[in-house]
């Protein structure tokens, strides 16, 4: 034993001294976690418990098994490495048992060797996938009053809040203007305290805070100078995630003098657990968000929202599905937990998706009815078009215009962008002084070393009446949102009219022999664009929402899986801010933000998500899911087919008709939601099933990372044989048949007319024609679907269930024919 352990060290040394640098590593061990463990263990009792049951995370038995797990850790890397040559940063016990440590890749692979190791993966990092739509989603009206109003939308229910962390004095999170909050029984969180204030980050409101960042500090990522080593929100993302799902109802929401309405989260009543895993310099990574998810799942979230995303498919295994990040998600699932995760924001380009799961609710971003828009008067009578939340030029009237390249000081401040209008010291005020200031649009917005609101704040030291910021080339990808200023001001960003307005400008302007500006006769008129305009050709799929088809692999094959799962407004959505937020430059120092993101259309479903909950206690989190599919709608307010924003070959943005890989299942509609009439339900096993049909998938993958085995009844089972409210084949060949289960969650009789839609390349059947369901009762469908050409396309189609009581049940299909 001794010579084993002797060369072990010399292992270690050699290894040290060979490659010196560490990373840190996620291990998956042998034996179950607290929220499946079935017993076993000699003197540790079972822990697992059934869905309908509560289980209490501090029981002896809960609390002894998982040191139990905590100790078996410590002791297989104490046997294994020589003290400070690793440094063990978790022990995840309550839904995966494993570990986070930081070690040499030598280490690690000494460690994959080792007895009772049954995965080790390298963390990679994560990123950020970043008030007027309880009223777009007609929660006020159709939805609250079901809960007992907006003051009791969401009571009790606990969403956890995997982001940024929170600014806890906002308004939108106080408990001083709101009815007392009792205690939430079940839930067991932790509240760490502000180390500069020394008061507690909980309010009631907020009943946990907790922040994750040993595997940033192991990397060497994370600066105690920019960061806070503590759950307040530095970067803005986190309090603007939190408000869009359980922010109070009624906060006005008030910036520059001038007040945008009131905001309000979904479910205004729903408490908020924040576990802060995201930091300004760098994003987060892995095993800190595992970590976090563990413990969220310990401490009793009912809803967990994620509007953060791996920045790529995981290469280290042999599907999309089988890594810690998802398989953490699918224990959280089994625990009861509802998932709510952003799509991405790559789109409109396809298989951009970064969130893979079908246990997890994939977020698709929408452009609802309002729309920021403004315009600019020219002297010669033109009127160009452009974004400005802002308010007119004084009295309506049309000021001089001069270009920031006519108004420099000297020539040394050339080798400033000075036309960016970002250094108001570069710029002649008394030649500014008011006029309206015209700038120009560089990369440096879209790197974020400028901002709009720089330029407003440049204009007004400079006495400016206002300012014009033009973009002059096409950006590929890039997303102009309104943003709201205290002086006149309008972007444009047609390229085509900024070519008119320089046009104008150049042939208004008298220069000397040297090309001097010495005469301004340009003039110009800024309108009034504080007040939104209402459209009925919404929701859009916002361009920049990542879009399916879902992968399978790194190689980006084709999955059996819908991805996104549903569309949820995501543009332009205004909620609370943290004052020291550095995320967005033209919020910085406001209590409030306008932000666009597939981040800021995950909450949306978390807090509808809460709503559900709150209504159906004991409903599993695929139910939740698919009451949100099935009953999302495919119309817009206008009633016409939901559409697409998408580019053109010249880059330029257009609309185009929507398909389930922008949208999903469709549009959320919170009111059909809450009452589904049938719902398609999945257990871990189906789960299970499912990650073992996968061709080519390694069943030991999937017993090491996921921690069940692949048994006999996964034989023959196709990815697609999932029961989830929607049907994909990648790859149909011939005729295939799908089965899919329904069961009622409602409280009377009915029978439903089942229908179908499809293209003439894929032939859909669906038997039987009709059923009647009894309250709490199953039946199976099935759905046979034929390949009739080949197109090398995807077609899209759907099953219709209407029942004779009201309810309508969608799913939708997907499928793309092979000889």
């Amino acid at each position: 034993m001794m010579r084993i352990k002797l060369a072990c060290l010399l292992l270690v040394f050699v290894q040290q001294a060979v490659l010196g640098t560490h990373d840190v590593y996620i291990v998956t061990m042998e034996g179950d976690p607290v929220v499946s463990y079935q017993g076993g263990v000699e003197g540790f009792p079972a822990t697992a418990v059934d869905l309908d049951e509560e289980m209490d995370v501090t029981s002896e038995a809960v609390t002894s098994y998982s040191l139990h797990l905590q100790r078996h850790h410590d002791n297989l890397l104490d046997s294994l490495f020589v003290e400070g040559t690793y440094e063990k940063l978790y022990s995840y016990h309550h839904i995966v048992n494993g570990f986070a440590v930081h070690m040499s890749s030598l280490q690690a692979e000494f460690l994959r060797k080792a007895q009772g190791v049954k995965h080790v993966e390298r963390d990679m990092k994560i990123q950020k996938l970043t008030t007027h739509t309880p009223q777009f989603l007609g929660l006020p009206t159709g939805v609250w009053p079901t809960g007992g109003g907006f003051d009791r939308a969401g009571e009790d229910v606990v969403i956890g809040f995997v982001d940024s962390g929170i600014y806890p004095q906002h308004p939108s999170f106080s408990s001083h203007k709101t009815d007392p909050y009792g205690p939430v029984p079940r839930y067991k969180g932790k509240c760490e305290m502000d180390p500069v204030t020394r008061r507690s980050f909980c309010n009631g409101k907020i009943v946990g805070a907790q922040h994750f960042a040993k595997a940033a500090i192991a990397a060497g990522a994370f600066n105690p100078d920019i960061e806070f080593a503590s759950p307040l929100d530095g970067d803005g993302h986190g309090s603007h995630t939190a408000a869009i799902a359980a922010g109070n109802n009624g906060i006005p929401v008030r910036m520059h003098g001038h007040e945008f309405g009131k905001a309000s989260g979904m479910a205004p009543r729903a408490r908020i657990a924040v576990y802060k895993v995201l930091y300004r310099l760098f994003g987060g990574y892995v095993a800190d968000v595992v970590a976090a998810i563990d413990q969220a799942v310990q401490d009793g979230v009912d809803i967990l929202n994620l509007s953060v995303g791996p920045n790529s498919p995981p290469t280290a295994t042999r599907t999309t599905f089988l890594n810690p990040f998802d398989a953490a998600l699918l224990s959280a699932v089994k625990a009861g937990v509802f998932v709510a995760q952003a799509a991405g924001n790559g789109g409109p380009f396809p298989k951009t998706l970064v969130s893979f799961s079908p246990w997890i609710t994939t977020v698709a971003a929408g452009v609802d009815d309002r729309r920021y828009k403004n315009h600019l008067t020219l002297g010669n009578g033109k009127l160009l078009s452009g974004l400005g939340v802002s308010p007119a030029t004084h009295g309506n009237k049309s000021f001089t215009l001069i270009s920031a390249a006519d108004a420099l000081l000297g020539s040394s401040a050339t080798k400033y962008s000075a036309l960016d209008c970002q250094r108001p010291e570069l710029l002649n005020k008394r030649k500014v002084q008011g006029k309206i200031l015209l700038c120009g649009y560089s990369f440096n917005y879209i790197s974020g070393t400028a901002s709009i609101k720089k330029v407003s704040q440049t204009a007004k030291s400079l006495g400016a009446a206002g300012f014009i910021v033009a973009v002059e080339n096409n950006y590929p990808g890039t997303k102009f949102d309104p943003v709201p200023v205290s002086i006149p001001g309008i972007l444009i960003t047609d390229v085509s009219k900024t070519m008119d307005l320089i046009d104008y400008y150049n042939s208004s302007t008298v220069r000397d022999w040297a090309g001097r500006a010495t005469g301004f006769k340009a003039t110009a008129g800024i309108a009034d664009g504080l007040a939104p305009t209402l459209y009925n050709s919404a929701p859009q799929v916002a361009l920049f929402s990542s879009r399916g088809p879902d992968v399978k692999d790194f190689s980006f094959q084709d999955a059996d899986v819908l991805k996104p799962d549903i569309l949820a407004p995501g543009n332009l959505i205004w909620a609370a801010w943290a004052p020291n937020g550095t995320d967005e430059s033209n919020y910085a120092g406001e209590g409030f933000a306008m932000v666009s993101g597939t981040s800021m259309a995950a909450p949306h479903i978390a807090g509808i998500a809460a709503l559900i909950k709150q209504k159906n206690p004991k409903w599993s989190p695929s139910a939740i899911k698919s009451a949100l599919m099935t009953t999302a709608n495919t119309l817009d307010k206008g009633s016409h087919p939901l559409r697409a924003q998408q580019y053109t070959t010249s880059e330029m943005m257009t609309l185009s008709r929507a398909t389930p890989f922008d949208c999903g299942s469709g549009a959320v509609n919170p009111k059909a939601a809450l009452d589904p009439g049938l719902v398609l339900d999945a257990t871990h096993e189906d789960y299970i099933r499912f990650l073992c049909s996968i061709p080519d998938v390694n069943h030991s993958e999937v017993s090491n990372i996921a921690g069940s085995s692949c048994n006999s009844s996964s034989k023959g089972q196709r990815p697609y044989d999932l029961n989830i409210p929607s049907i994909t084949i990648s790859q149909l060949r011939g005729t295939e048949t799908v089965k899919r289960t329904v069961t009622s969650v409602s409280e009377e009789t009915e029978t439903y007319t089942i229908m179908t839609r499809m293209p003439p390349e894929i032939a859909l059947d669906v038997t039987p024609p009709a059923l009647t369901v009894l309250p709490g009762a199953s039946r199976e469908i099935t759905a046979t679907l034929t390949a009739r050409s080949v197109t090398g396309t995807y077609s899209f189609g759907e099953i219709t269930m209407k029942g004779d009581r009201g309810h309508l049940v969608r799913i939708p299909v997907v499928a793309m024919g092979f000889k």
